[in-house]
């Protein structure tokens, strides 16, 4: 298994243009995170509307960046989840086939699986690959939860999944992680709870406030990551605002329409069934974004 993916990452989004994908833009939104210090970039995760796109445009969006970060240092993290165990799969391969350097993915949304076919689920995923994987558990989105035991079991057992995307927001479920298994590379998931995670051990972050202010969200953590932890809590705190702006919505309808108001994107569009945010939440992510200075394109 290659080295582990981990740092700051960024949660892309998908960028549209009359219904289509707009691989121009998307193209430059990755650069532009490469520029601004991110160490990977996550293409076609939930804030990429990984769950509206054809398998086609999902494939498309890990060629892009692939193609994008390569020769600069920065990794590319697949989105390769699904509630079918063998699309999930097919999706993985291909990432690995088109040179992604792991995969992300979620726990199977709606079917509801037992913790054993959870377990089942991952490991047929992982042992379809050889790059590393990153096991994703976000219970408010997928209405299952990938308990402890189960990531304890699967991390003892299968050599190439080193990490977990923990976006339960439960500080206490972070610890209960990372005092069972130092070893296992944990991420956060919830942009507003990055430092106490960081400060906890988190190796990482993947963010959607990202998205708008790579810069801030590279420092904040790579000083935690270096032991500044002064430094790490105060960026933490100044982007309280923005993090909880990004979130008046389901995500990524906020982050989408701050960066068109930055002029980040040319078209603020999305896939049925998301829509634009209401004219109250645009004003509310308008007033947030004044706190910030929003590095351009």
């Amino acid at each position: 298994m290659s080295s582990p993916i981990c740092g700051a990452m960024t949660a892309l989004i998908t960028p549209f243009r009359n219904g289509k994908l707009d691989e121009e833009t998307y193209a430059s939104l990755i650069r532009r995170q490469i520029r601004h210090g991110i160490d990977a970039v996550v293409p076609v995760g939930t804030t990429g509307e990984s769950a509206t796109l054809s398998h086609d445009e999902h494939k498309r969006c890990i060629e892009i960046a692939v193609e994008v970060c390569r020769g600069t240092g920065v990794r590319v993290l697949a989105g390769a989840g699904s509630n079918a165990t063998h699309e999930a799969i097919d999706i993985a391969r291909h990432a690995q086939e088109c040179g992604a350097d792991g995969i992300l993915s979620v726990t199977p949304y709606y079917n509801k699986p037992s913790q054993e076919g959870l377990y089942r689920h991952y490991k047929a995923i992982a042992e379809a690959v050889s790059i590393p994987v990153m096991l994703y558990n976000v219970p408010g989105r997928t209405s299952v939860d990938l308990l402890p035991a189960t990531v304890f079991r699967l991390f003892d057992e299968v050599e190439n999944i080193y990490a977990i995307k923990e976006a339960t927001g439960s500080m206490e479920r972070a610890v209960d992680l990372l005092a069972a298994r130092p070893a296992l590379c944990l991420v956060s998931g919830d942009d507003a709870i990055d430092y106490p995670l960081l400060a906890n051990g988190a190796k990482g972050v993947i963010s959607v406030t990202a998205n708008l202010l790579p810069d801030l969200k590279s420092k904040l953590v790579h000083a935690a990551l270096e032991g500044d932890l002064k430094t790490s809590k105060a960026i933490n705190d100044s982007l309280y605002p923005i993090n909880k702006a990004m979130f008046v919505e389901s995500n990524p309808i906020p982050v989408k329409a701050a960066m068109y108001i930055a002029g980040l994107i040319p078209t603020l569009e999305y896939r049925l069934p998301l829509v634009p945010p209401s004219a109250e939440h645009m004003k509310q992510i308008e007033e947030a974004m004044k706190n910030y200075t929003i590095p351009g394109a």
